[in-house]
């Protein structure tokens, strides 16, 4: 599956929005990055880098490792609680959902590629 097409189906499916999902998509793939590295990277500006990665934190899929360099949590868990905390932010019944956990299969190699260099 195309980057592009998960991209489409995290601010489809989890809503979050695309910068959101491209910081997600960047950090789970390559591992742990500061604001400057994912603003340099994905053509953005710093605060936003910052405010996408701290918004991640609040979702569960982000921890901080130091206030300004973030690291993805492993993406099986993070796809589902992403996908549980839109549910219970729009008041919308929380069951199985194919498209998310296929999210979190694709995702698993690269991000276990990304932190056993």
């Amino acid at each position: 599956m195309s980057e592009s097409k998960i991209e489409n189906e995290l601010v489809s499916e989890i809503h979050l929005n695309s910068i959101q999902a491209r910081v997600y998509l960047l950090v789970t793939c390559y591992g742990k990055m500061s604001s400057e590295k994912i603003a340099e990277k994905l053509h953005i500006s710093v605060s936003e880098a910052q405010k996408a990665a701290k918004d991640l934190m609040s979702l569960g899929a982000f921890i901080d490792i130091s206030a300004t360099e973030f690291e993805a949590m492993h993406p099986r868990f993070t796809a589902v609680n992403m996908y549980r905390k839109m549910c219970e932010r729009e008041n919308i019944e929380f069951k199985r959902n194919k498209i998310v956990d296929n999210i979190g299969v694709i995702l698993e190699k690269p991000y276990d590629d990304a932190r056993t260099k």
